[in-house]
């Protein structure tokens, strides 16, 4: 089956770009020209990826990721003519697994757009495999080349959702609330020491995957490639 691409911009000429860029790559392509027009065809069709346009009327972009991220697991990519770091932090507040700027060259477009669906390919819904690495989220166990490491449970919840969306950049605040709840009172940076921690127990156990600090927003895992 092909892979559904949602489009999601309130400009033809963008959209009949990313209509001939990606039907050229071999990708099923379905148009949007507001939020309410896409949120209409999520429900209607099988997406597998949603390209979406910041300002947009209706919905705009930020409110339409914000809903993707809470009713499906797919990944989302920001397109965007606002390229600020506040923006930015707007944007992956909201949901979005990346984030492209216009004017965007149109091979950053497609290898962002194939990063994001090889990234999700990796995960199901209880193993999720980075080269030697399993984290079993039935079992709450982590397995390295067969040796199997034992992590406290805020520790692996924590290591278990960053490896569900590899490459996707999470803030403080979301983390906290996905893993302590939306009325936990304490200190956001409470998620820097589990981060810590973390990085100090795998860091000689293992090189398939890295957690990386991104400045002024937040955390995100990366696949080692080879």
């Amino acid at each position: 089956m092909k892979t559904h691409i949602l489009v999601a911009d309130d400009d033809a000429h963008i959209r009949e770009l990313m209509r001939f860029l990606f039907s050229k790559e071999g990708y099923a392509v379905f148009e949007a020209s507001d939020g309410e027009q896409a949120s209409k065809l999520l429900e209607t069709e099988q997406i597998h990826l949603a390209v979406v346009d910041v300002m947009m009327p209706l919905r705009d972009g930020l409110e339409l990721c914000a809903e993707i991220r809470a009713h499906y697991d797919i990944p989302v990519l920001l397109v965007t003519a606002k390229g600020e770091i506040e923006d930015k932090e707007r944007g992956f507040a909201s949901g979005t697994d990346d984030y492209v700027v216009k004017p965007f060259e149109p091979k950053e477009l497609l290898f962002r757009t194939r990063a994001l669906l090889r990234r999700y390919q990796l995960v199901s819904s209880e193993m999720i495999t980075l080269g030697q690495t399993v984290i079993n989220r039935k079992s709450y166990e982590v397995t390295i080349a067969g040796e199997t490491l034992l992590l406290p449970l805020k520790e692996f919840q924590l290591l278990a959702q960053l490896a569900s969306h590899p490459g996707r950049i999470f803030t403080r605040e979301q983390l906290i609330h996905m893993l302590w709840g939306t009325d936990y009172e304490g200190d956001s940076r409470t998620i820097d020491v589990h981060i810590k921690r973390l990085r100090e127990r795998f860091y000689e156990k293992t090189n398939d995957f890295m957690i990386t600090t991104v400045r002024g927003l937040g955390y995100k895992l990366e696949v080692t490639e080879g």
